[in-house]
């Protein structure tokens, strides 16, 4: 009997954390039916030799909830490696509404993931209603597995009306209708329910989240449906200032810990190192120790590198957004806003004048534009040109723009001007913002080894002006199994961590490992040759709207549900990726 597809000569890194092994892998109707030797002949053969044969990646944390209902492919994802994400997370997303209020899910949406408002009103078909109307519209053909969790925000508006923004309280009714809405949509096979609690979240318009500051009684009574189920799992991003009083983190964290225990479902939460509290995330860790030490199911998503935003004039974000001379220009193509901005006259008179306030709308990019002009010097110890065609995601103080500014002898904001000028104005600049407060890679490497840990946070499909961390599954195969300077990681335990260990927090019992009888998610990898390029700006995003993606070297081929959906970096058209529905 013949294959489907054999993928031959290769080291197989099963996902369960065993050393690699050579092994043959055969697959017949989306299904690996031998790892070993596989002697029989195959309609499509694919040779690993010097590569490594490993199961697709498991992406928790993704924002396609719009983009998924218009486009086929969600790039970046699959060129990483990932064959399954899953969308609907920190409570924003686009389902169940009512028509009236499609408008004011775009503007939350805008606002907390900055993702242009107009590409989604144009992009959006809205085929939909109800969460399971939802799921049935974006049912169709994909280049990947798509899982949908419930969203907070979206269910409390469908619930509760304008009153879910305008600060009430849930009345009990309330509650007990959330619950079966979410309990009827996991039963139709949505992956779980997600909320967030920041104060860095807000609509376009600049509002708070209708769930921002939901209350116990509130996010207890809508996740206690899923004990009975005894399905999904539930995402939490949080500040942990949110909870009145002087204890504000540990209030906020047992808030967490009561809608986990209530849920009786796995729970994760966002962890990283923030600069307004450097050692915070420090006593996140030790309070999920707690938490499982008491029986909870309480995980932590980590970033396998600092989490940054970047910068250019083809970005959604740079110092000069604000200065009237730019603003004069910002219409103009970018050819010809280099040409105005080399001119020594223009030059001269913007480096003169002060920016306008940008601030004021729900977006976090304008804030954290003026606040690169308020303290300039300060905002360029942490800007990094993005040189060459690899990015350096960990660089050192000295090769900040300020450091340029120091040993060149110039002002920094002249520095910064002129480096966005570099290579025709495509100068890309890099701004960590999480995980990189010591300038090194020990915080992140004490996350990512913690037994709790979780790699997420890609973001893929949110930020899309300002942010590509799509990537991080190549990133975290390269460099903490390959490049870092000092303790790595071995390969199979990365693999594990990227594939196999989301795949059962999420209950996928048929992926994430290579093994006979599981779904024939794979990837073909020469480890040796991965790298990373540089992000480029591309306008493909309805009403011309502009997104950062990101190329990779070194994948081979990535098979999903037994098809070949990439190769050498480029998508076949094929897309066998389907609704994950739990």
């Amino acid at each position: 009997m013949t294959y489907d597809l054999k993928i031959v000569g290769g080291m197989v890194v099963d996902g369960t954390g065993s050393a690699p092994r050579r092994a043959d892998v055969a697959v017949r109707d989306g299904v690996i039916v031998a790892v070993g030797e596989c002697a029989d002949s195959a309609g499509t053969t694919i040779d690993a030799e010097g590569a490594m044969v490993t199961p697709g990646f498991v992406d928790l944390h993704c924002h396609y909830d719009g983009q998924v209902s218009w486009d086929p492919d969600l790039l970046p994802a699959v060129l990483h490696g990932v064959t399954t994400c899953i969308m609907g997370n920190c409570g924003v997303g686009f389902a169940p509404v009512r028509p009236h209020d499609r408008q004011r899910l775009i503007e939350l949406m805008e606002g907390v993931e900055d993702i242009p408002g107009s590409a989604l009103a144009e992009g959006i078909q809205w085929r939909w209603e109800s969460f399971e109307e939802y799921m049935d519209a974006i049912d169709v053909p994909h280049a990947l597995d798509v899982g949908a969790q419930v969203t907070h925000d979206p269910l409390r508006m469908y619930v509760m009306g304008d009153r879910a923004v305008a600060g009430e309280p849930a009345t009990e009714a309330d509650i007990a209708q959330m619950r079966e809405l979410l309990c009827a949509a996991v039963r139709k096979g949505a992956v779980g329910f997600s909320t967030g609690r920041s104060d860095n979240h807000k609509t376009a318009r600049g509002a708070d989240t209708p769930a921002a500051e939901a209350d116990r009684a509130e996010l207890c009574g809508i996740v206690s449906g899923l004990r009975a189920l005894g399905k999904g799992v539930v995402q939490a991003v949080s500040d942990f200032d949110m909870a009145v009083g002087s204890e504000r983190f540990d209030g906020e964290f047992t808030l967490l810990e009561e809608m986990a225990r209530a849920s009786g479902r796995p729970f994760s939460v966002s962890l990283a190192q923030r600069d307004m509290d450097s050692e915070q995330w420090k006593k996140i860790i030790a309070r999920a120790e707690q938490a499982n030490q008491n029986g909870l199911d309480f995980r932590l998503q980590c970033a396998p590198r600092p989490i940054g935003v970047v910068i250019g004039l083809e970005c959604s974000l740079h110092p000069f957004m604000g200065f009237p001379s730019y603003k004069r220009v910002a219409h103009l193509p970018l050819s010809e806003r280099v040409a105005a901005m080399r001119d020594p006259e223009f030059r001269q008179r913007i480096l003169s004048e002060k920016s306008d306030p940008l601030a004021g709308d729900g977006s976090a990019v304008p804030p954290l534009a003026d606040k690169f002009i308020q303290n300039v010097d300060f905002a360029a110890m942490r800007l990094f040109p993005m040189d060459g065609a690899q990015p350096n995601y960990l660089p050192s103080r000295d090769q900040s723009l300020f450091a340029r500014a120091l040993n060149e002898g110039r002002p920094t904001l002249e520095v910064l001007y002129d480096a966005l000028l570099e290579d025709d104005g495509n100068r890309l600049i890099y701004l960590p913002i999480y995980n990189y407060t010591e300038f090194n890679d020990e915080a992140i490497e004490t996350m990512i080894s913690h037994p709790l840990a979780l790699w997420g946070l890609s973001d893929g499909g949110a930020h899309v002006g300002t942010i590509c961390d799509a990537s991080f599954p190549s990133f975290f195969l390269s460099y903490w199994a390959r490049d870092r300077v000092g303790a790595r990681f071995s390969v199979e335990r990365v693999v594990k961590m990227l594939a196999n260990d989301p795949a059962r927090y999420l209950g996928l019992h048929d992926r994430g490992v290579i093994a006979v009888g599981k779904k024939a998610d794979i990837n073909v990898i020469d480890h040796a040759a991965i790298k990373l390029h540089t992000p480029r700006v591309v306008r493909d995003l309805p009403a011309g709207g502009r997104r950062l993606l990101q190329d990779v070297e070194g994948f081979r081929a990535t098979v999903v549900t037994g098809k070949l959906t990439a190769q050498d970096g480029k998508l076949t058209g094929v897309r066998a990726g389907k609704l994950l529905r739990n």
